[in-house]
């Protein structure tokens, strides 16, 4: 394949991932009080970050927050611009960096360390958004962790071991059809 067919094909797949984040960005459940909603959005980033690598993974994450930087409504609950950002939840947005990135390293790494980098990248992503929290709202980092990261730790958590899972199967099926990723 040539270089120029190389490229437009991962510029397709980087946006198609960047794409299916923000679709499953919009379903979600919004709890009462807390100002996070429950999405789709951690399967999605470590979908993304399995199945493409953490090189266009983070890529496609990069592009999906600098849409929704520039005003286009592609984070929960139609959330668009610094404003979403910079307030209560956008740590947890920029979080989705690190956590595509850590889910991407699979390449000479045992599955055992895959699955540990992974939830490595998932912490890293509620550490900041745990911190950017409570900057926010002007509390404690223990009540903000109480409130924003544990209730949804599990849930992240089952949602990275099914993306690597899943994403596993899908880098199968591709390569296995000689359609490189």
């Amino acid at each position: 394949m040539s270089k120029e067919k190389s490229s437009v094909k991962d510029m397709t797949i980087v946006g198609s991932f960047a794409a299916l984040l923000a679709i499953l960005s919009q379903i979600m459940i919004t709890i009462p009080g807390l100002g996070v909603p429950l999405t789709l959005q951690t399967f999605s980033v470590a979908l993304t970050g399995r199945i493409l690598g953490w090189k266009k993974g983070s890529l496609s994450i990069l592009i999906y927050i600098l849409i929704g930087l520039i005003g286009i409504p592609v984070f929960a609950g139609f959330g668009a611009g610094p404003q979403t950002l910079l307030g209560k939840s956008g740590g947890f947005i920029i979080g989705f960096l690190p956590l595509s990135a850590f889910c991407g390293i699979f390449k000479k790494v045992k599955p055992v360390a895959n699955v540990m980098l992974s939830l490595l990248g998932l912490i890293l992503c509620h550490a900041i958004g745990t911190i950017q929290f409570s900057f926010i709202m002007d509390m404690e980092i223990i009540p903000s962790f109480l409130m924003v990261s544990l209730p949804f730790l599990v849930k992240d958590g089952i949602c990275v071991l099914a993306a690597l899972g899943i994403g596993k199967l899908v880098r199968k099926r591709f390569i296995s059809s000689q359609i490189r990723i």
